[in-house]
């Protein structure tokens, strides 16, 4: 029996619980005329259902093999689906074939089920290619870091008529991850209602993924959607038509506003489309830090140095491996410094000129017995020895976190690696970000942005892609400017408070410079969108007590000083 499981969940395919498999059927099948498929039916959890709806709206069973259609690419599973459609008194049309190689014809009203959860790592070859290719020619291009739903909700919606219903079981990146901005891009132009259905709890026992259902139906386009946020699947069966609550999104891009109240996200909203709050690309360039390809090799501590004889010619000073040690407002040269005493692997090996020193020779020839030359990034490099650098930054950025994104003060100088992201300010902002805006972005703005444009990995920790820290809204410079006595004056009671790790404590100073002081935001709203953080916070930490080793596609990387390199972006 765990072999089957474990074959189950390496080709993606999961039992659908019950009640959301008849909540899908109940909302999907509304005739006994209608013809319905479930694609990748596997052994037709959803066929069962509809057959028994169809039954119940009073079509003979002689008729169900004309109205019920699956599609299926492994043979054993669809022969267990049709017995078991059999057993039920039921029958329906099982096709053995790859979904992808199906022609789409819009000749079904109702097209239901939960499709394979491939992440991209596992989901290559001829089954990546067909998939892309079918959704291209849906006029939808997805990249190659897309999970094998994506393609599939795609190509799914072609075999529909007009006015035909789409019910898919989704994972809930589907919401969030940046791959999928084409697929939620083509819900809303192909459809004239889209709804969401999410859930407070996980809702498949043995699936680290949290989910949602997608209920799309007619055609022509849709200005936004609608939401309703369920405790669990047994939840479903109270819903009324009332319970719908729309959300529009405006220029929004993601869609995990709609975790939100549409009021908190318009308070939201309105504070970040206003002059005084920009974002982090208006204050400068957010970057990966240098990627050495195997850190434990390039990064060395003092013990280290005079073991190989290394000069300091040949190393370079660098915040050290991981984020944990910054976390005030500024990283000064007296804590740097206070590391490398400790032994902290605080220096990049970096040998001068083009051809190394006898030390230095030395020890790229100890890298090649380790085989360190081997890997991937130093693979592809020559020298394999000589990492690429990057610009010394005037703020680091902590990109994986378990509270909040941080913003220091790079008041030592020093390099950094891809634990972390490196900021350099525009020349005209210079002075004022390094000075003022680690202080400024503790606000409750900024810590419900970071929320939004983020996402979630394994243990609840918060992540921002590059392009996602660009996005992350910041005050705007003529707010910072204007605030600078101001913010200045907080300094010794934020240090303390994030010193004794009182996140809320600084956030409360700042908000009332910031917020209500400078922008007269009502103490009602400012409540709202502290719950709205609160609510996502909470929500994240949630998912990831329940998960016990993050995604795949990307390990914590910024949180381990044995990163070997590695830096993805799903």
């Amino acid at each position: 029996m765990s072999d089957v499981v474990t074959f189950r969940k390496a080709r993606g395919a999961f039992f659908t619980p019950p009640e959301i498999t008849r909540f899908i059927v109940d909302w999907a099948v509304r005739t006994r005329s209608d013809r319905v498929m479930e694609p990748s039916c596997g052994e037709a959890a959803f066929l069962l259902a509809a057959g028994r709806q169809l039954a119940a709206l009073g079509l003979a069973p002689g008729e169900l093999r004309a109205r019920l259609h699956g599609i299926e690419i492994h043979r054993t599973s669809a022969e267990r689906g049709l017995a078991c459609l059999r057993r039920h008194e039921l029958d329906a049309t099982v096709r053995v074939e790859d979904f992808f190689d199906c022609r789409p014809e819009p000749a079904f009203d109702a097209v239901i089920g939960n499709p394979p959860y491939i992440r991209y790592q596992q989901f290559t070859g001829d089954a990546r290619l067909k998939s892309l290719e079918a959704a291209l020619a849906a006029g939808v291009r997805l990249t190659g870091l897309a999970s094998s739903w994506a393609a599939f909700v795609v190509h799914a919606s072609q075999f529909l008529k007009p006015e035909g219903r789409l019910g898919l079981v989704l994972p809930a990146e589907l919401l969030t991850v940046n791959y999928a901005a084409q697929v939620r891009r083509f819900l809303l132009n192909r459809f004239s209602r889209v709804r969401l259905v999410m859930f407070d709890n996980r809702v498949f026992p043995d699936v680290l993924e949290e989910v949602v259902l997608l209920l799309a139906e007619g055609s022509g386009g849709a200005s936004s959607f609608e939401v309703f946020q369920a405790r669990d699947a047994g939840h479903l069966a109270g819903l009324a038509p009332c319970s719908w609550t729309g959300f529009d999104l405006g220029t929004v891009d993601k869609w995990t506003p709609a975790l939100l109240s549409q009021s908190s996200f318009d308070i939201y909203r309105k504070l970040c489309d206003r002059e005084v709050f920009s974002s982090m690309l208006d204050w400068g360039e957010t970057y990966l830090g240098a990627v050495t390809g195997n850190n434990k090799y390039f990064t060395l501590g003092r013990t280290e140095i005079a073991q190989h004889g290394l000069p300091l010619e040949d190393l370079l000073p660098i915040s050290p491996p991981g984020s944990r040690h910054l976390s005030g407002l500024k990283f000064a040269s007296v804590a740097w410094q206070g590391m490398r005493d400790a032994g902290g692997r605080c220096f990049l090996f970096h040998p001068r000129g083009e051809r190394p020193g006898p030390a230095a020779a030395r020890y790229i020839a100890l890298g090649e017995q380790k085989k360190v030359h081997y890997a991937y990034k130093c693979r592809v490099r020559r020298p394999w020895w000589r990492v690429p650098l990057v610009a010394r930054p005037d703020l680091l950025f902590t990109y994986m976190n378990h509270d909040r994104p941080r913003l220091i003060t790079n008041e030592a100088g020093v390099g950094v690696i891809n634990s972390i992201y490196g900021v350099q300010l525009h020349p005209d902002r210079r002075t004022l970000g390094r000075e003022l805006l680690p202080l400024a972005a503790l606000n409750s703005v900024t810590l419900l942005g970071a929320e939004m444009v983020g996402r979630a990995y394994g243990g609840g920790l918060l992540k921002l892609e590059p392009r996602e820290a660009d996005q992350l809204p910041m005050p705007a410079p003529a707010t910072v400017a204007a605030l600078g006595p101001a913010l200045t004056a907080l300094r010794p009671q934020l240090t303390t408070a994030l010193r004794r790790n009182h996140l809320e404590r600084a956030v409360a100073l700042v908000d009332e410079v910031m917020l209500s002081q400078h922008l007269n935001i009502t103490g009602q709203d400012l409540t709202a969108l502290r719950h709205a953080r609160d609510l996502l916070f909470r929500r994240r930490i949630s998912r990831g007590r329940a998960m016990a080793t993050p995604p795949i596609e990307s390990a914590p990387a910024g949180n381990t000083a044995d990163d070997d390199g590695s830096h993805g972006e799903n």
